[in-house]
């Protein structure tokens, strides 16, 4: 896999796990003592993201940070699927340039 795929697969894999992580806490946040999870996000130094799930320092909801949360990694999610695609054409267009 190439760069550009390797850095948008991570870009999708980490707008799933936020995902993953705002509908965890939306669904309990009506449990009592909740500690919300969080994502962390680093860059890697080969490229792309790498992700980590922790726990928030307070205790209770918030559910519009959620939902906010559930907005971008939904875009982000779009966005990186979308470079998969133009890289595809544009591997398409080389072979047929080539051919």
């Amino acid at each position: 896999m190439n760069t550009i795929s390797s850095i948008a697969v991570s870009g999708v894999q980490a707008a799933s796990t936020r995902l993953d992580v705002s509908a965890h806490n939306i669904a309990n946040a009506q449990t009592p003592n909740f500690h919300r999870q969080v994502v962390h996000q680093q860059s890697q130094e080969t490229a792309g993201v790498m992700t980590s799930v922790g726990k928030a320092e307070e205790v209770g909801p918030d559910v519009a940070a959620d939902l906010v949360e559930q907005m971008q990694a939904s875009y982000s999610y779009k966005a990186n699927l979308r470079t998969i695609q133009t890289q595809e054409q544009m591997v398409g267009s080389i072979l047929d340039v080539k051919a």
